[in-house]
């Protein structure tokens, strides 16, 4: 890897990542030595560019820093190109259109001798088949959680019971065919998940829910990976 490379790299690592990196770490992922490391963050230092902490303990970057948002390596061009169209053919209207603009907008500020990577990319998603379109409309639920605001849902389970419920939407989970609306229900007071298809009606309320759309999406993680846990444990004791 070229040295400008690797102080570029060292920027992208930092800017990802929100607590102090050894250099361990970063000699690990850059595939260098701690020594190479080293300088190089003195060398970045002296550019001022704002690194802070030191060597055994880690180092940070400062909020506020950038770089030039399309400075891309061949790789992220593809990931991003990728990524951009699974949503194309998976999302709803507005994100589908959002994508393909995106992958527009990536070949047109790239240098040309990047440009084969979003025009030709090596990589591609298959179409989506049978997809189930949506109940709901998704680009509201996006705004509703973002602003944290609660929805009233009219919902009918796979058997085709109806309830009505008023959640504090968090998060869209997106698989191949359909797409899964988690949230706090007040009903059942805990996490569910409820397919977008299957929504008979919702209202759109004005109502901000307590807990702030990050602080819920944190706590409902920890649940799933406390289930991932127990499941795992209950099969380790059947063997």
């Amino acid at each position: 890897m070229r040295r400008a490379d690797r102080l570029f790299q060292i920027i992208q690592i930092f800017r990802r990542s929100r607590r102090p990196i050894t250099a361990d770490a970063l000699a690990l992922e850059l595939e260098t030595s701690k020594r190479t490391v080293y300088r190089d963050i003195a060398d970045l230092m002296g550019q001022r560019v704002p690194i802070r902490g030191e060597a055994g303990i880690g180092y940070v970057l400062d909020g506020g820093y950038d770089l030039p948002p399309l400075m891309l390596t061949p790789d992220e061009i593809e990931a991003a190109v990728l990524g951009a169209q699974w949503v194309a053919s998976r999302g709803d209207p507005a994100l589908a259109r959002a994508a393909k603009d995106l992958i527009a907008k990536i070949g047109a500020a790239v240098p040309e001798r990047l440009r084969p990577y979003v025009l030709e990319p090596a990589s591609g998603t298959p179409p989506a088949w049978n997809a189930v379109a949506d109940a709901i409309d998704m680009a509201r639920v996006r705004a509703h959680i973002h602003a944290g605001r609660k929805i009233r849902l009219a919902y009918r389970d796979e058997t085709g019971q109806a309830t009505e419920r008023t959640i504090w939407p968090i998060t869209i989970g997106y698989r191949d065919t359909t797409r899964m609306l988690v949230a706090w229900c007040e009903l059942r007071v805990d996490f569910r998940s409820f397919r977008t298809d299957r929504v008979a009606g919702a209202e759109f309320l004005e109502d901000r829910y307590p807990e702030r759309p990050a602080v819920l999406r944190a706590k409902w993680r920890r649940t799933i990976e406390a289930q991932r846990q127990a499941w795992v444990a209950r099969g380790a004791a059947k063997a």
